[in-house]
């Protein structure tokens, strides 16, 4: 596995833990349906969480969530829609991003709640 496949399996660890720390109960980790993506999914009160996790080595060139743009945010909310139309899930939805900057053992770990809301396609 390439060295950036590693560390960013390591971040999703990572966030995993921080997660279960706090409460969340995780439901999937890398959801695959066709080519859609979520890379955790979590309840807690009554809702459905979908995380989007970063991992980098350091911020010097770009913070980490900034690497979520529009087509991402797209992208992440047609598979949470997936999601809960297969799993039937009547609940609320949150969509946030979880950053893990460093190295695997000493991430700094960031937890942007409501980090974004499902754009409006037409």
């Amino acid at each position: 596995m390439a060295t950036h496949n590693l560390l960013g399996k390591a971040g999703e660890d990572a966030v995993a833990e921080y997660l279960k720390k706090k409460g969340y109960d995780i439901l999937h980790r890398n959801w695959r349906k066709n080519h859609l993506e979520l890379d955790i999914v979590a309840a807690k009160d009554d809702e459905l969480i979908v995380v989007e996790v970063k991992t980098r080595r350091n911020t010097d060139y770009i913070e980490p969530q900034d690497a979520v743009n529009r087509q991402k945010i797209r992208r992440i909310v047609i598979a949470a829609d997936a999601y809960v139309k297969h799993f039937g899930i009547d609940a609320s939805v949150r969509f946030d991003i979880i950053t893990a900057v460093g190295q695997p053992g000493t991430f700094r770990i960031d937890h942007i709640k409501d980090a974004f809301y499902p754009p409006m396609f037409g």
